[in-house]
């Protein structure tokens, strides 16, 4: 089953409820698009290739709903959800990219009515989501060129499945090694304060039936200092044309361990994170969450009684501390500011040949 899907027999954005995982396994269904702005909020579903596909469904989902009977209407009706579905999460580009997208399909003045629009805006978004698909699968065999028979890898948050519509980006890299037959162990950081590692990682690869062992966000350091990892590999929500890369929070630390033990640290990026409108990671916005998610796990209080907190969601890890980035055309090394173009360019050239 995919992260996010349409339903077309109820007309209706479809998505698992990763809030419940591991207890239980709950598919939701929304036909209201503000009501898939909230679940990309809360974190119904999060990774930033599962947001961009969550997103623009909703996109589509808003064109069924507007009552609009002229295409100008609708158009205005499209604006408005498009800023709402926008505002749910700043950082994860791929959320802007998948309504842009769909918002230059809808504008085609060769649309004549409204019936029109609302029926290829569906159509863009189930393509976009099938493309994530295969994007991922293609990236992940890429990337497990760097996995050797008998590594230990060390792995932030979640990449898996969960994080984009279907297989994965750093942990797809895993499942491919897997499937590969290579003899892998996994490092799984829990991922305060949200336990994404522990939460969702464990249970992708309890699934799949793959070894690792769940460790605290702390122990990381331990096990690269005393020779136990062999790579590192974490997911991007945004990567500056520079090589700069906002991941979840976290990810900056684990990335100047790994340079001063030596280890190597691979992001893995579909093309559509990366954002060449940025010149570097200074000028990706940082979501800061509520604090209630610090100071409670699972709705108990593990802090006195009236205390603040701070909660960003991510950080940017410098791309001085990047070996290398892995896309879906292949593995990007410095200088990033140039490759990484390349990158982006070699993939839209291959699109347009489909």
């Amino acid at each position: 089953m995919r992260t996010v899907f349409w339903d077309y027999d109820h007309d209706t954005v479809n998505m698992i409820d990763q809030r419940q995982l591991p207890w239980h396994f709950e598919v939701v269904a929304f036909d209201d698009y503000n009501e898939v702005a909230r679940a990309i909020r809360e974190m119904y579903v999060r990774g930033a290739p599962a947001i961009g596909a969550a997103a623009a469904f909703g996109l589509a989902l808003a064109a069924r709903q507007s009552e609009a009977t002229d295409r100008l209407a609708l158009l205005r009706d499209l604006e408005t959800a498009a800023s709402v579905l926008k505002a749910a999460r700043p950082t994860a580009v791929n959320l802007f990219w998948a309504i842009d997208r769909l918002m230059r399909v809808a504008t085609n003045e060769e649309l004549e009515t409204p019936d029109d629009v609302r029926r290829v805006l569906l159509t863009e978004a189930q393509q976009l989501a099938d493309e994530d698909v295969e994007i991922n699968r293609r990236m992940a065999y890429i990337g497990a060129e760097l996995i050797s028979d008998g590594d230990t890898i060390l792995h932030h948050c979640n990449t898996g499945a969960l994080a984009t519509v279907d297989w994965g980006t750093a942990l797809g890299v895993i499942f491919a090694a897997h499937e590969q037959g290579k003899r892998i162990h996994v490092l799984v950081d829990e991922t305060r304060p949200r336990l994404q590692g522990a939460r969702l990682t464990c249970w992708e690869l309890k699934e799949r039936g793959i070894s690792f062992d769940l460790i605290a966000d702390n122990a990381a350091g331990h096990f690269m200092r005393t020779g136990q990892v062999n790579i590192v590999l974490v997911g991007s929500d945004r990567t500056a044309a520079n090589g700069d890369v906002a991941n979840k929070i976290g990810t900056y630390k684990l990335a100047v361990v790994a340079k001063e033990n030596g280890v190597p640290f691979y992001p893995v990026v579909p093309t559509s994170t990366i954002d060449l409108n940025l010149p570097n990671g200074d000028m990706i916005p940082i979501e800061e969450r509520g604090m209630e998610e610090v100071v409670t796990v699972f709705g108990k209080s593990i802090a006195p009684e009236g205390i603040t907190a701070r909660n960003p969601a991510f950080d940017v890890t410098p791309h001085r501390y990047v070996t290398g980035i892995v896309t879906e055309v292949g593995i990007v090394y410095p200088p990033f500011e140039k490759h990484l173009r390349e990158a982006v360019a070699r993939a839209q050239a291959a699109k347009e040949k489909a």
